[in-house]
């Protein structure tokens, strides 16, 4: 099974909202279609930046892709009711490397 990462950069708080909802929110809707192998929280250049790792069902590399990139758009979709969101990329791995997909 393909493993990726979706990587989402944080800008703020909506009211009303602790920042651990920020990761929770984005687990709870990552692991509703995927299994979610391990979560981070970073700060990059004063920015919050948010990493979710997680596996799709092995197919083709397209079909992979589309998946992993539908997962991420849902995960922001989903952190945008408790946050305010930057640049979301999704990364693929494969032989020891993160490849940019999206």
């Amino acid at each position: 099974m393909p493993s990726y990462r979706a990587v989402l950069q944080i800008t703020g708080l909506r009211p009303g909202n602790p920042p651990e909802s920020v990761m929770r929110t984005a687990v709870q809707a990552l692991s509703s279609i995927h299994l979610v192998e391990a979560n981070q929280l970073d700060v990059v250049a004063r920015v919050p930046v948010i990493t979710l790792r997680f596996l799709v069902e092995a197919s083709t590399d397209s079909a992979e892709d589309d998946q992993a990139l539908q997962a991420s758009a849902a995960v922001r979709d989903a952190v945008e009711g408790v946050a305010s969101t930057g640049r979301l990329t999704t990364l693929r791995r494969r032989g020891g490397k993160w490849l940019f997909v999206g």
